[in-house]
């Protein structure tokens, strides 16, 4: 699969799917779907999603969960792919099965898409804005509870990279790390020690700090909240010796300057934390 998160394999994403639409269905279905039990399980309908506006399609492997969970006998069509920018009134793909079932999977599989698709489509958008610089887009741990693995390949599909998946995939050595460890140069020895094929970030606030973090053998340096002239130092004193990453309160009005400074990452909260979800609707009609 073409976007599967950072450090993720085929099988353990497809396992996360399952799991993910289980969830979601178990908690929208219940003891069963009373509305639905209205209709002859043998009337036939067919379903197309339809998106009311522009962005980056994303959420397709979920859909297809959803139907394979509700009924196997729902087909899933589609001519688009996950990554692919649409308009608005297009078609993102056809369900044809028992009209029963296709109600039953509408809401669970618009939910996916809209969320995943409204992340991907923002960014898009901001990954467009610093893409005449060398600066990689990341995302961060600020994600919805249950859907880390879904939103980072929704990023991935927007054209963004991954930040660690959690909290056992790469250190992250931050302000309160540093303090109860002892300081950064003993906390990165420890690291070293400990887990010597991880990567080691260490969060820094000034200068003096990245200074230390360099000389301590950290990997890279998170320069959070610098100033514009700050993170300029930083990529000087930086170049060559560690990898930078600008973090804290980067949005669209700042992020094309401080990618310009020459960072090597810039992490961004927002693309998972503040979502937009796409505007998505479902014609059912008889098949």
């Amino acid at each position: 699969m073409k976007f599967l998160p950072t450090g993720i394999n085929a099988a353990q994403f497809a396992e996360s799917i399952r799991e993910t639409v289980a969830r979601a269905l178990a908690e929208d279905i219940g003891t069963g779907d009373v509305s639905a039990g209205l209709i002859d399980p043998d009337t036939q309908a067919r379903a197309s999603a339809i998106t009311r506006e522009p962005g980056i399609l994303c959420g397709l492997p979920w859909v297809v969960e959803v139907c394979r969970q509700v009924d196997e006998t729902i087909e899933c069509e589609t001519e688009l792919a996950d990554g692919a920018s649409i308009k608005a009134n297009d078609t993102l793909f056809v369900l044809t099965g028992p009209a029963a079932s296709l109600l039953t999977a509408e809401r669970p599989a618009l939910n996916f898409v809209q969320l995943l698709s409204g992340t991907a489509t923002r960014t898009r958008h901001l990954a467009d804005l610093i893409g005449h610089t060398r600066t990689t887009l990341l995302d961060t741990r600020k994600t919805i509870p249950g859907l880390r693995l879904a939103q980072k390949y929704a990023v991935r599909c927007g054209g963004a990279e991954n930040h660690r998946l959690g909290l056992f995939d790469r250190f992250l050595i931050k302000e309160n790390h540093i303090a109860a460890a002892g300081g950064i140069t003993p906390a990165v020895a420890k690291a070293r020690q400990q887990h010597p094929q991880l990567e080691v970030e260490v969060e820094v606030e000034n200068l003096d700090e990245l200074g230390e973090a360099i000389a301590a053998g950290a990997d890279i340096a998170m320069v959070d909240n610098f100033s514009l002239d700050d993170t300029r130092k930083a990529v000087r004193l930086g170049r060559g010796r560690i990898a930078l990453e600008s973090s804290g309160g980067i949005n669209e009005q700042s992020i094309v300057e401080i990618a310009e400074t020459g960072v090597d990452y810039i992490s961004v909260g927002e693309l998972t934390k503040t979502i937009t979800p796409l505007d998505l609707s479902m014609r059912v009609e008889s098949a």
